[in-house]
């Protein structure tokens, strides 16, 4: 037997024995399309998140020496080290492609870990509406916006449903004949048309702001970004505001005004003197995202319209607010 197959058994066999560390339990979770995302926390207390109900207690438990097992075998899996000088690791898991993040003593009282699943159906505009998430009107403004080659922001907090939503964005764009060079750094975003270049990067070897540059030099129609988190900012507004329209990304803000001006901040860890105009010119359109007691919504959708040089002001027409739809 060559390297090759042997490597490719000693992988397969490191995955079995991870799975099998999880248990039933966690394994049936994995296994269930309704659940998100699984959560232990240093109690030993098993948490999930359920599409359509948010998370609650399994009632489940894990006892501390399994969970350090699970986060080192996760460790060992992608050949990295965790203990309590470096008590982190941030993997994907083999088979599903679940984005783990594991924690060790001292940052945590005891092991602790959540385990998110990529999406495994799209959930639709029209399904955003039909589960009253958004307005019709709303719908049809993303669906038009995405039509019209808009830039398209989608903002919210962890765990509001902002990749959900972006897939939802992109599953209209799979409907026209654009060639799409997608870009992320965890594979969570899901794009069915029959022109893709998909592109992750990958530590050390290729950041997204190399991904970004690279993406234009593929011939690309729409430029689709799964996270919107370092100076790569700058270099994605080059490319949407220069031949490149129509794109979509996230960021982490809880309102319009909110996600330009993390986009600032951003840019910022590339150059001192931020284009604001250039900023406002690009970004066409924000969606933000909230989850609160009633469940995950679109909590405002706004246009982006102008900067002011003399007020150093954006320049917003909100389409929905936090009261309600205005149009």
């Amino acid at each position: 037997m060559g390297p090759e197959p042997i490597r490719l058994e000693a992988h397969n066999r490191s995955a079995r024995m991870l799975r099998t560390a999880m248990g039933a339990a966690i394994a049936k979770w994995l296994a269930d399309p309704e659940i998100v995302e699984v959560m232990l926390n240093p109690d030993g207390r098993l948490w999930v998140d359920r599409l359509g109900e948010g998370i609650s207690d399994s009632g489940e438990r894990l006892g501390a020496a399994d969970g350090e097992r699970i986060i080192r075998l996760v460790a060992h899996h992608v050949g990295a080290e965790v203990h309590g000088v470096a008590p982190r690791v941030s993997a994907e898991l083999p088979d599903g492609g679940e984005r783990f993040e594991g924690l060790l003593p001292p940052v945590v009282a005891a092991p602790t870990f959540a385990i998110r699943k990529p999406a495994i159906s799209v959930f639709t505009l029209d399904d955003y509406v039909a589960a009253g998430i958004m307005s019709n009107g709303a719908a049809e403004t993303l669906r038009a916006g995405v039509r019209d080659r808009l830039n398209i922001l989608v903002a919210g907090g962890t765990g509001t449903g902002k990749t959900t939503l972006t897939n939802a964005l992109l599953a209209e764009i799979a409907g026209s004949s654009d060639r799409i060079v997608l870009i992320e750094d965890t594979r969570e975003l899901q794009c069915a048309a029959p022109n893709l270049v998909a592109m992750r990067t990958r530590d050390g070897v290729a950041s997204l702001s190399d991904l970004v540059r690279s993406s234009l030099r593929l011939r690309p129609d729409r430029i689709p970004i799964g996270e919107v988190r370092g100076p790569e900012a700058l270099d994605l507004l080059k490319a949407w505001g220069t031949g490149h329209p129509g794109g979509v990304g996230t960021i982490h803000a809880g309102s319009a005004l909110g996600a330009l001006r993390r986009m600032e901040q951003l840019i910022q860890e590339a150059v001192i003197t931020v284009p604001r105009a250039l900023l406002a010119e690009t970004i066409d359109l924000v969606a933000v995202l909230v989850r609160d007691g009633t469940g995950r919504r679109l909590a405002e959708l706004a246009r982006v319209d102008a900067f002011d040089r003399l007020t150093l002001e954006y320049h917003l027409t909100h389409l929905i607010t936090p009261e309600g739809d205005n149009r």
